[in-house]
């Protein structure tokens, strides 16, 4: 089925409305105002291995998606942003699943602001702001309130040092990554070094919030950074590194997690997640990162798995992951790339290659695909393929 265009601008209005509403008692004191965002055009197929008696079923898909983006800048000091974007779905899976529904329409921040103001029988439209925040800066000093993106990680794969949201390197749709409701607060030291303090409370209580503290410095051209905090009823402690050798960058993060609770209450033991990569820009133009990553509570039971969001605390579902990404221009206007990912003890690999071409100044054109294979016995290998095409117009 072909989706209505009044869901698509029934879905716009709303979302504008939603930063209209929280950007509105300021915008007549405001000395700028900052707009842009993309509309984006994905048709896609998903083919995937389902228990007994569905069998193979190949699933077809049509999304529709937008992203406003607003910032309003009072002086130097202070600024207001609001962003998120529209979805529309429709096809196979809103038809054939109504717990879809359900799954896209969720919100974990501590306040729920997901919408889904259609949702029928093949259509749904679902929007949603992921950055809603307030900041402030004096001198060192910087503070931001609200829902906000709080970049830890390092590596360009993996990020275990990310412990307020953490993003999936599966998720092709949703470059911008998720943001967190947190307050965060940063005074920077001098030029190399800086110290941040950031809360993200949780609806659930404070056994399910998050707390960290991060001391970034610098050392023999080396930047380094250690964390610790409180990690959803964990104790957490890392950090992490970035430098160089003879023209290769060098990154990795470690965390070391510990229950809370005690035993009698339900104690899931100790964990560790570490990983180390390189990346090297060839004179040819190519691309590479490689990247190690090993995590103690990694391992799949079954696919299903594979759908319930990463944590910081369990960023892969495989003990051992080796990722490779190749990235190369093959022109001034054509783009292309591969990511593979091999998880040794689960006896299977992913692998997702991508073209993308610039049709006009603010318009791209993409085909990506995503396979997951592996043995006869792994639950990778009923996790199928999806492809994609997409076009995107930014303005």
């Amino acid at each position: 089925m072909n989706p209505s265009p009044k869901y698509y601008i029934t879905g716009l209005i709303g979302l504008s409305l939603l930063f209209g509403l929280f950007l509105w008692p300021a915008k007549s004191h405001a000395q700028e105002l900052h707009f842009g965002g993309y509309l984006q055009a994905m048709p896609l197929r998903l083919a995937t291995t389902l228990p007994e008696p569905l069998g193979d079923q190949t699933y077809y898909e049509y999304r529709l998606q937008s992203r406003l983006n607003f910032r309003a800048d009072f002086g130097s000091n202070f600024s207001l942003f609001a962003e998120g974007r529209a979805r529309l779905f429709a096809g196979d899976l809103v038809r054939d699943f109504p717990v879809y529904a359900d799954f896209i329409d969720k919100d974990d921040g501590l306040v729920n602001l997901s919408w889904m103001p259609v949702r029928s029988g093949d259509v749904l439209l679902h929007l949603i702001p992921d950055r809603l925040y307030a900041d402030w800066s004096t001198g060192d000093w910087n503070i931001r309130a609200g829902r906000q993106r709080i970049n830890w990680g390092i590596n360009m794969i993996s990020n275990p040092n990310d412990v307020f949201n953490i993003y999936s390197v599966y998720e092709f749709d949703y470059p911008e990554r998720p943001g967190t409701d947190a307050v965060r607060v940063r005074y920077f030291i001098d030029w190399a070094s800086r110290l941040e303090f950031a809360v993200a409370p949780s609806h659930d209580g404070y056994r399910e919030s998050v707390a960290a503290a991060l001391y970034g410095f610098d050392f023999r051209g080396y930047d380094l950074q250690l964390i610790a905090g409180w990690y959803r009823n964990r104790v957490a402690l890392g950090g992490g590194w970035a430098g160089s050798a003879g023209g290769t960058g060098l990154k990795g993060e470690l965390m070391f997690f510990r229950d809370a609770e005690s035993p009698l209450e339900g104690r899931r033991g100790n964990s560790f997640v570490a990983a180390v990569s390189a990346d090297h820009m060839f004179s040819n133009g190519l691309f590479v990162i490689g990247e190690l990553l090993y995590n103690s509570s990694g391992g799949l039971e079954n696919f299903g798995l594979l759908t319930q969001p990463l944590s910081a605390d369990n960023p892969s579902v495989s003990a051992w992951q080796l990722s490779t990404v190749l990235q190369q221009s093959l022109n001034p206007l054509t783009d292309a790339s591969i990511t593979l990912i091999t998880y040794p003890d689960e006896r299977g690999a992913f692998i997702s290659p991508s073209v993308t071409r610039s049709l006009t100044q603010n318009t791209d054109a993409k085909l990506l695909a995503q396979f997951f294979l592996g043995a006869s016995d792994s639950p990778l290998a009923d996790a199928g393929s999806v492809v994609l095409v997409s076009v995107k117009w930014n303005f």
